[in-house]
């Protein structure tokens, strides 16, 4: 690898890490003061994601490493709510990936656009899993914040659950709705 390829993989690497700074910022209509950052959600619905994979028979690897991917691209164009979606017209996932990995190895740069691109697509079942499992982490963070006493969550919480695809999605939504969000991992670490 040439010094300049290794210089840009170190400065996307910081790029990323703004992701830990960038807050999630559809919460503010449901009044979150704090809410999560996008490297927070993009961690949790990686975890999702390889589980989801394993149950449906997919890839947990490939589906994981697609979710990790997903929203990188907010570190140039920020965290837009889904309303304000409606009055921008901003660059696709794509185009933004492709700016973002200019100038990497093309392996590298190539391998990252065809991540964002099958995402993107949702035609895989990876991708499938991996789009799921970013519904259910809102989801599950819906939840979190409602038994923390926000109100207002319902609407992130159907909508989530409406846009699921898989089975398995679907079921571990059930699940979580059954549940309060530290119910079971609660009761285990008291004991």
């Amino acid at each position: 690898m040439e010094s300049s390829e290794a210089d840009r993989i170190a400065q996307l690497i910081h790029e990323a890490g703004v992701l830990k700074l960038l807050p999630r910022t559809g919460w503010a209509y449901c009044g979150i003061r704090s809410p999560e950052s996008v490297a927070e959600h993009s961690f949790r619905t990686a975890l999702i994601a390889g589980l989801i994979a394993k149950a449906e028979g997919a890839d947990p690897a490939r589906a994981t490493y697609l979710a990790v991917w997903h929203d990188t691209q907010e570190t140039r164009v920020l965290d837009i709510p889904h309303l304000g979606r409606k009055y921008l017209d901003a660059a696709s996932n794509e185009t933004v990936t492709a700016d973002q990995v200019s100038g990497l190895p093309e392996g590298v740069a190539a391998d990252v656009r065809a991540l964002v691109r099958e995402y993107e697509s949702a035609e895989t079942l990876e991708a499938k899993c991996a789009r799921d499992a970013d519904r259910l982490e809102c989801l599950f963070q819906a939840i979190e914040y409602r038994d923390a006493g926000a109100r207002n969550v319902d609407g992130w919480i159907e909508s989530s659950r409406s846009t699921l695809r898989t089975m398995t999605g679907k079921q571990i939504a059930d699940a979580a709705m059954s549940q309060e969000s530290s119910q079971k991992w609660h009761s285990e670490a008291i004991r």
